[in-house]
Order: C-alpha cells, then structure tokens, then sequence
C-alpha cells in the first residue's frame, strides 16, 4: 500500500487511503484517514478489555467476542466502519481501491455508487491449509481453523468484485479454484520492486560463507524450517557457514527445530533492520534464500535480486515468475532440493556473480513501481466504466 500509493501520487493522482491500527507508514503527499477500532492486537489482555460502553455497539461488541474466542474479525469490522465513514464521502473520490479485505463494507460502497476494484495478494485459503495442517493435534487445528472463518466472507465479495487485480499468474489460477472468482474478471499486475532502495552496495565486500533468509520464524508458509534442515545437512561439508534469518525467534516449532538439528548457537537472528540495514545484509551475502512453500509475489526473493545478490528460491506458487531464468529454483518443502542448490553456487563464485547480475536486471526490466502503477490506473479507468455501464443500464 506504500509503495502503490506513492507511485500513483508519482504519476499524478490524489491518493487517500483509509485504515484501521496499525496505521502504515506513507509518503507524506498520501493522504491517510484513521479509523480507530479496538485494537485488540496490541491489548496484553485482550478479555478484560472490554467496557460497558460496547454494549450500545453492535459492532464493538462483536470485535471484542470473536478476538476473545479465537476469531480475526477486523476485515469484517474495518469495512462496516469504513461503508459508514464513506456515507456522505461518495462524490469526493473517483475510485475505491481494495487491498484484500475483501469485506461486506466494499460491497456496501459500490452500492453507494462509488467505482470499487480489488486487489488479491492470493488467497487466503492456502494459508488456512498449510497452517492447519503444521498444527500438532486436533484442538490447535481446530482453533487454527476458526481463526481463518473470516474467509467465508472474502471468498463471497471476491466473487461480486470487478475488476479484480491479481499480482501474479500464479494467484490468478489460485483465485479460480479457491474462491471461484472468473478467470475474465481478473487482471494480473505484477508488484514493483523499490529499486531505488534495493540496490547493489559497491563498497561492501560479498563473504564466501554466508546465507541469508527473510522470513517469519514459525510462519509455515515461509519454508523456514526447510532451509534449517538444508543448512544442517551442509555443515558437515561447510563447517564455517553463516545462516542470517531476518526475523524474530521465538519460542515455538523453529526454535524446537534448531535443537532437534543441535544448530541453536548457529544461526543469527536480526530483526527491526531498516531498508537500508537490509540492503547491507544483501550486499554481504554469498546467497540470498527465499524457501517459501508458498507465495502470491514474493518480495523477498525480489528485493534481494534487485541488489544483486544471488538467489535461491523455490516453485512454491508465483516465486518462478517473478525469479525467471535470473535466480535458482528448487522445488519446495524439499531441504534436498534447497541444500543441494546452496551447494552448487557455493562452489561455483562465476555462477553466482551471473545469478546476482540476471536478477538485478531482470527486477530493472519487469518491475518497476511506475510500471505497476500505470497498470492499476488503467484498470481503475475499466472499473469506472464498468460502473457507468451499469448506471446507464439500470436507468433504462
């Protein structure tokens, strides 16, 4: 949302963007518009957050019972708040732009005559599955599984929202058998990549020894324990090798996982580095490694070719059309697979230095934020029309 918003200012546009806490982080000429909810995320004890105040709230009421019993209810929430805000707001804008809420509010909005169009990161579905199924008994799949009842709604406004943006190919296949979303009603823009920030870093020297990985510790969908099992299975070989997780490490199944594996003391843990402390770790790097198991884009694995370190990544969804032919792709959830690939470009520097330089070029050539920029405007321009089609119908 930072980055396409900035990048439709660029190009001319006025950008407003409504959000519930956490508030993001924009270029100043974005405008950004609160909107308060109960934040329960932030809320060390959540139950007793509760006031009796809420009682004259529907909707507060619901926010505080569904958190309490395991539910995410801020999609549905956020968009009633929002349909509510935009009342008398209609005519001021030309577009509403949905970044996967996916909620009943945006519905409430295009009803209100306001041209609407979606975004779908991908869905969410494969997140509900992978995480389900990680989960070590009946009870945690069962309130993992509650957890994700909000997708009931998404999967039923995606199915009423046109046009829908999707960012990669990958997602758009996704889209239609998860949430049965029509192939002609999806547009595929692909993400840009900053590339003015992830750039490469001529004055720092690039180690022979050292791996680094972007990812959530005990997300499964981000393949991290894959890529620990393939770094065990390199040690014995490469006793000197460096692991660097841009994350947290908590206490959970990746730190269960570094005993298990006897590589505690191993790996490094680094986390709230700024992009430009980012951009270092890049530069440092032998290989840069995404493992995901699963992914709509891939960021990671994006920013870290665009400064021109060299990339191992997987098959896991849309990872391969945003690498190309300019990182190594490997089949995911195989820590074979991953600790071979590593093996390989360790021991070939002329292959690395290639690797590094395709992804580089090909994140200059394919990924640009204007470029995404232009894209999305014109599908606003098709969701305009769209609307205006259905006016003129609807009054003849």
């Amino acid at each position: 949302m930072r980055h396409i918003s900035k990048a439709l200012v660029d190009l001319g546009h006025h950008v407003d963007v409504i959000s519930g806490p956490p508030y993001p982080d924009l270029d100043p000429r974005v405008g950004l518009i609160k909107l308060p909810s109960l934040d329960l995320y932030a809320t060390p004890h959540p139950i007793r957050a509760f006031r009796p105040w809420m009682l004259t709230s529907r909707l507060d009421l619901f926010e505080w019972w569904s958190h309490n019993w395991g539910g995410f209810p801020e999609p549905y929430t956020f968009g009633e708040r929002m349909a509510k805000y935009m009342e008398d707001k209609i005519d001021q804008y030309d577009v509403m732009h949905d970044n996967q809420t996916l909620c009943w509010g945006m519905l409430k909005v295009r009803d209100m005559g306001l041209p609407v169009a979606g975004t779908i990161h991908h869905p969410i579905t494969m997140d509900r599955r992978i995480d389900v199924a990680a989960m070590p008994n009946i009870w945690m799949k069962f309130l993992k599984w509650r957890w994700y009842t909000f997708l009931n709604m998404q999967i039923k406004v995606a199915r009423q929202l046109r046009p829908v943006i999707v960012v990669s190919d990958s997602t758009k296949r996704d889209v239609v058998r998860e949430f049965g979303v029509k192939e002609e009603n999806m547009k595929t823009v692909y993400h840009g990549i900053n590339h003015k920030v992830f750039e490469p870093r001529p004055h720092i020297t690039r180690v022979d020894n050292q791996l680094v990985v972007c990812a959530s510790a005990d997300v499964p969908l981000k393949g991290l324990i894959f890529l620990l099992r393939a770094y065990a299975k390199l040690l014995p070989d490469h006793p000197d090798l460096k692991l660097v997780v841009i994350g947290k490490l908590r206490e959970g199944p990746t730190s269960k996982e570094l005993r298990k594996l006897g590589i505690m003391d191993k790996v490094i843990w680094k986390t709230g580095l700024s992009d430009s402390e980012l951009v270092d770790e890049y530069a440092e790097a032998t290989i840069a490694i995404s493992p995901s198991v699963y992914e709509g884009f891939g960021f990671p694995a994006g920013e870290a070719m665009c400064c021109g370190a060299p990339v191992i990544t997987t098959n896991g969804g849309s990872l391969p059309e945003v690498a190309g032919d300019a990182a190594i792709i490997v089949q995911h959830s195989d820590p074979d697979a991953l600790a071979a690939g590593i093996a390989d470009l360790l021991n070939n520097p002329e292959k690395r230095a290639e690797v590094g330089r395709a992804g580089r070029e090909r994140i200059l050539t394919k990924f640009k934020w204007e470029h995404a920029a232009r894209n999305v405007v014109a599908i606003y321009r098709e969701a305009i029309a769209n609307a205006n089609n259905q006016s003129k119908r609807a009054r003849t």
